[in-house]
Formats: C-alpha cells, structure tokens, sequence
C-alpha cells in the first residue's frame, strides 16, 4: 500500500506578512503587497514596482557576519524553514536526521550577489571579490545552509523549473517520502530577483506590468486590462511526513498531498502552448495519482500571473481538463495580492491552497474588474469565499514549457 504524505508544519515570508497568519490573513483581506521599488533606483525602468518583503532585517536573524555570507534568498528559505520546523513541533534532538530531506528549489538564485559581485570585479579588482561569492550565488545554497544549520543528513538539493520550482520540489519531496526514502521532507522555494538586471531584463521582454501610478492595482490576473505580472519576492516551506510518523508523533496536520503531475510543453523557451495542452496533461496526471474524478475537485490556485497569453492558457487547459464542472469550480489567484514570486511562487500557493482546505475560506483574485471573454471562469472577484473545498489543486507554470500540478485533501480523519 502506497504512503501515505501529510503537512504539518507551514512557513513563509511574503510581500504580506512576516510569517504565515500574517500572510493568509492579508489574502483573505484581499490586501496588496504592491508598491514603488524601494531595492534600488529604478526611475530609468519601464517597471518601477514590485511586491516587495517589507521590514526584513537579516543581521536581526542570523548576526552581520553570517548574514554577509548568504544571498537574500538563502535568508528567505533559513527564515521560513524555521516557521515551518516550529510549526509542526520538529526539534533536533528528537529528530532521526538521516530520515530527513530537504528540496528547495529557485528560479534564479543568487541573482543579487552575482550583481555585486560582478561590479566589484569591474570597479575594484579581483582581489577585493568576497571568498562567498560561489556559495551565496549557488542555486543549491538554502537547501545547504538548511541542512548545515539544522544538521540534516537525509537527502538534500535544489529543483530548478523557473516560476513551476516551488511545486516541482513539493511534488518530488513527497514522491520521496512515499517511497521510503524519508519519513520527513522540508521543502519549497524562496526567490529574491529584485535587482536591476532581473526586472530590466523581465521588462525588455515585455513580461511586466506598467502600471506605475497603481502599483496595487497592477497585478490583474484574468482581468481583461492585464498587461503583465508583477514581480515579487520572499519564500515558503512546507513540512511533508508520512503519516505513520505525523501521527506517532501527535501533531497537527493541515492536509494530505495526494497528486502531483509535471509535463512540459516542448514549444517554446517563454511562451506557453497556447492551447494549454502541456498545462492540461499535469493537471489530469495529478487527478491521475490521486485517484481522483474531475468533478471530486472543489477549487484551483491558479499560476494566475496577469499576463495576457498565460491566463488564457490557463482557463482553456482548466475547460480541457474539467468540461461542464469548470463552471463549478472556484479558481483564483494569489499573485493578484503578492505578485510573481518565480521560483518561490508555487510553493506560496501551495500554502494558500492548503489554508483554503483547513478553514474553508477561498481567498479572492483582487483587481477584477474586466471580464474578459477568453477568461470566463469564477475567479472569486475581489472578496474571499466560505466554500469549504474538500479537494483542491494547485497550479504552477515556469518558463521553458513546465509545467507543474499539486492535488491535495483536507484531513478529516
């Protein structure tokens, strides 16, 4: 009999909230995390905002020389990570550290420090480059400095499939989990690309919102004004166990992860397959392993990015997968309020999701206002929802065709 994959312990840091109930609380609300970029001097971009983690104080967490040491995303993983551990009740010297993995993954990794790093070598010499420079630019350092920190021998290492990595490293830590190679899985995303180069290079494709003047109004997703995503930052961990050993211990569990499905489209290094086929294909593999009809499922967290060929892909890849019972299902988008987290963003939703199932509240998709007709589902306009969803599942999209899908089940036993 397959294992059985249960959460119990969540964390995160968000454009929202410093942790988990101030984020959820902030989507249930339905309030932005937008505003002007404040990292850097952005005045010469076409995109000056983002959804930036407000108030983050690294010397606060870990002392000024190891915050020197790590790369802004390693700091969000090390501070969820600790949410996470504290949640589900895990502590050290209880532990079996050899049963514990760690997946988290990133879109970009290091993107700030390889940007300082590359000024210093221009302007000061290759003499004055910190000696951390590969340790804090490594896509696999916050999966690293989870295991170092917290003496985590089990398997360790990063998943990379840009904005779908925060599900690809769920998905793959529960496939661990279920086939005996942990009891314990740590794992999610974290993304800090708010540096020049990053939405520089994101503006040029013409993959960013412009709405300079409503910053809080720019993430748009599936309305019919949309005119780009808005980039974001921060982090999210989820704690996977089997539940032999959740309920050995006693703890409370969340929910239960019963599918993941991951495809990729094989068209194009940006653009999705405009009919959603490749998006399709994940969500039908995730009913698939869950063992789960069409119609059993009550709600989708949608990749929902407010561009305009994603949201479109979207919904049609959902009517493909779903037919008559899309009309019944509640769908929305939690890069509405916080933006586009990349590599970090699945593993938020993944969060969202699973909260949507404990208390029965489906957060809204802010700044709907124009229906759009090639968007035509119910994607809770502007206010939460009591739906209390039974099965839900999550979506994530990433350049490059991938294309990732989480099913999970409220616990009710």
């Amino acid at each position: 009999m397959e294992r059985q994959v249960v959460i119990t312990g969540l964390g995160a840091i968000t454009p929202v909230g410093s942790d988990v109930p101030t984020t959820w609380a902030a989507l249930v609300e339905g309030r932005s995390g937008a505003g002007p970029i404040t990292h850097f001097d952005a005045s010469n971009l076409n995109t000056r905002i983002a959804a930036e983690v407000k108030n983050f104080d690294p010397v606060a967490f870990f002392g000024r020389r190891e915050a020197r040491r790590m790369d802004r995303f390693t700091q969000f993983a090390l501070v969820a990570t600790q949410e996470a551990l504290q949640d589900a009740g895990l502590r050290a010297e209880e532990w079996d550290a050899g049963r514990i993995g760690i997946i988290i993954g990133t879109g970009i990794g290091g993107v700030g420090t390889l940007l300082a790093q590359a000024k210093t070598l221009e302007t000061r010499g290759p003499r004055r480059l910190s000696p951390f420079t590969i340790p804090m630019i490594m896509p696999n350092a916050a999966a690293a400095q989870v295991a170092i920190v917290h003496g985590i021998t089990g398997p360790s290492f990063a998943v990379i499939s840009a904005c779908a990595t925060g599900t690809n490293a769920i998905g793959e830590a529960a496939s661990l989990i279920r086939r005996g190679d942990a009891e314990v899985m740590i794992c999610g995303g974290s993304e800090a690309p708010l540096v020049p180069v990053a939405v520089a290079s994101f503006s040029i494709m013409g993959a960013l919102s412009t709405r300079n003047d409503e910053p809080q109004r720019a993430s748009r997703p599936f309305d019919a004004e949309r005119d780009g995503f808005l980039p974001g930052e921060g982090a999210a961990i989820l704690i996977l166990e089997s539940r032999e050993h959740a309920e050995a211990r006693g703890v409370h569990i969340y929910a239960e992860v019963i599918g993941y499905g991951s495809t990729s489209d094989a068209t194009h290094i940006t653009a999705p397959d405009e009919e959603g086929r490749g998006a399709a294909e994940a969500m039908r593999l995730a009913l698939h392993s869950a063992g789960l009809k069409p119609e059993e499922v009550d709600y989708i967290n949608a990749h929902g990015t407010s561009t305009s060929l994603n949201d479109k892909t979207e919904t049609r890849a959902i009517r493909a997968v779903f037919g008559k019972h899309a009309d019944r299902l509640a769908v929305s988008s939690t890069k509405s309020m916080i933006g586009h987290l990349m590599g970090a963003a699945g593993a938020v939703e993944a969060i969202a999701t699973v909260k949507a199932l404990e208390t029965g509240i489906v957060h809204p998709t802010i700044n709907y206002e124009h229906p759009d007709p090639e968007c035509d589902l119910d994607y809770v306009p502007n206010q939460a929802r009591k739906i209390n969803p039974r099965v839900a599942l999550s979506n994530s999209f990433g350049f490059g065709g991938h294309n990732a899908c989480l099913a999970f089940r409220k616990w009710e036993i």
